[in-house]
């Protein structure tokens, strides 16, 4: 606390009046700082809430981007599925195609197997008649059928 000297009528004025100027000066000085510190805040404020905003938008773009990655995700295995699926139908059918066209030609071998056996049976037996032919035609005498021409 302060202490003033007495003059005549109470207090030495020049003091008093430096002290108040000093208390104003400090006064003032305080005031400022008080207003820098609350544009400070203000501004301090401001930025946190355009932070925050930021912060919000950033978190629904996060959200949907997982929506979304969790969509393509599902939609992935869907068409994954699909395509296997698919691939199983075209397979087994293209199976089936293959042991019908194998059977097909199993069965075309017999055929072809079983009219070469024939075949054969039937050129032996004209061979065999073309051989009894021949065999008869060495029993005959030529001689004799000469001599009758003569």
């Amino acid at each position: 606390m302060k202490k003033f000297d007495t003059v005549f009528r109470g207090y030495d004025k020049y003091q008093v009046q430096a002290f108040l100027d000093d208390v104003i000066k400090n006064y003032e000085t305080l005031l400022r700082k008080s207003q820098k510190t609350q544009e400070e805040n203000k501004r301090l404020t401001e930025q946190i809430a355009y932070y925050q905003k930021i912060e919000d938008t950033m978190n629904r773009a996060i959200y949907t981007a997982e929506s979304a990655g969790d969509q393509i995700k599902k939609n992935a295995r869907n068409e994954a599925e699909q395509l296997i699926n698919e691939a199983r139908r075209n397979a087994s059918r293209i199976i089936n195609d293959a042991l019908l066209k194998a059977e097909k030609a199993q069965n075309h071998a017999d055929q072809l197997k079983r009219n070469t056996n024939v075949l054969k049976r039937r050129l032996r037996q004209i061979i065999q008649n073309q051989l009894e032919v021949i065999e008869e035609m060495d029993r005959v005498n030529f001689e004799d059928i000469d001599n009758k021409y003569d």
